[in-house]
């Protein structure tokens, strides 16, 4: 992994074309909002790619994306997963540039001229931009949370993608570039293609953040994430014991080797928190190679698992289903007490 400092020959006349790449499959119900979000960017440079991924429905998506006329791109293909959609979009794209917009999420009008500025500014090459983003329920945009990224060093990103699962995809500017040398989406795996892609790009290219809220990232009950949740949960489990198995010690934070070993037990605990223990035992292996005692490795442990725990209880007591069993006993309690 190599970050050179020669800068671009770029300035104000940077206009690069960007390709923004909608996948969708069934998403009629969202996806002439996230298309209105790029149309209405402020950077002109830009083409529209709308991927039907397979859609079932009748031909309800199609007809969603077909009312927008010549202001887009429009491409059908057969189901095979948003990784073969969004590489069937990379190899059909003109632009520079590659951004990632999902059918049920928004950009905000500053998107792509924000990043291209930046680009323009830094003139590093080989670097790929992210930002922050904000979280809204359906149509409730105005109480978005936002999420605010880290400022992370690039020798450190692969370390950091490892330890969170915080960078949202849809916030990257990617040169089209950097899928010839690191390659395209991974279309065997179904909900990890995206910091898979991630991380093999890194070993090539800086990633650098924005600290701006850029997309707004739709939750609801229809995400994909939500219907295969036990498959996801595998699949980040084979992907993070992949991750820190590849991450360099050059890549941890720590200039000692025993600010290295502190850095991978931190690891190793988010990893047990999470329930990824294959990858935690290996970081923790780590761990007391670069110095940290058993005991301390054993207590880390230990309170991750407590966290876990607790974590895994709360859910269980303030979900919905939960929180209507309450309901239920304390309407019961009250109409027994009306009643006396």
């Amino acid at each position: 992994m190599s970050f050179s400092r020669e800068t671009n020959p770029v300035s104000g006349s940077f206009k690069p074309l960007v390709t923004i790449v909608i996948p969708v499959y069934n998403g009629a119900n969202f996806l002439a909002d996230a298309i209105h979000s790029a149309l209405a960017q402020t950077y002109e440079a830009i083409e529209i790619i709308v991927v039907n991924d397979g859609s079932n429905d009748g031909g309800a998506t199609e007809r969603v994306a077909q009312s927008f006329g010549g202001a887009i791109r429009y491409v059908s293909k057969e189901n095979g997963g948003v990784a073969s959609a969004l590489n069937l979009a990379i190899e059909e794209m003109s632009g520079e540039y590659f951004s990632w917009l999902s059918h049920d999420d928004l950009y905000v009008k500053e998107k792509i001229a924000t990043q291209i500025a930046f680009l323009s500014a830094y003139g590093i090459p080989r670097t790929i931009v992210y930002s922050d983003y904000s979280i809204f329920t359906d149509n409730r945009v105005a109480n978005a949370t936002p999420v605010t990224m880290p400022g992370v060093h690039p020798e450190h990103f692969r370390y950091w993608i490892t330890s969170e699962s915080a960078l949202h995809g849809c916030s990257l500017l990617i040169p089209r570039s950097a899928f010839d040398t690191a390659g395209f989406f991974n279309e065997r795996l179904r909900t990890t293609q995206d910091y898979e892609l991630w991380f093999r790009m890194a070993i090539d290219h800086r990633f650098v953040h924005i600290p701006k809220v850029l997309v707004g990232a739709r939750s609801h009950a229809h995400q994909d994430t939500h219907k295969i949740a036990d498959l996801a949960f595998e699949e980040a489990g084979n992907l993070y014991l992949g991750f820190v198995k590849s991450i360099e010690p050059f890549e941890v934070p720590g200039n000692t080797p025993s600010e290295i070993g502190a850095s991978y037990l931190r690891l190793a605990s988010g990893l047990w928190q999470r329930g990824f223990h294959g990858a935690a035992e290996y970081c923790a292996g780590m761990a007391r190679k670069y110095g940290a005692s058993f005991v301390r490795v054993l207590g880390a442990q230990l309170v991750a698992s407590s966290v876990r725990i607790a974590r895994r209880l709360a859910r269980t007591l303030f979900s919905p289903q939960a929180r209507q069993a309450i309901r239920r006993f304390v309407a019961r309690m009250l109409t027994f007490h009306r009643g006396r």
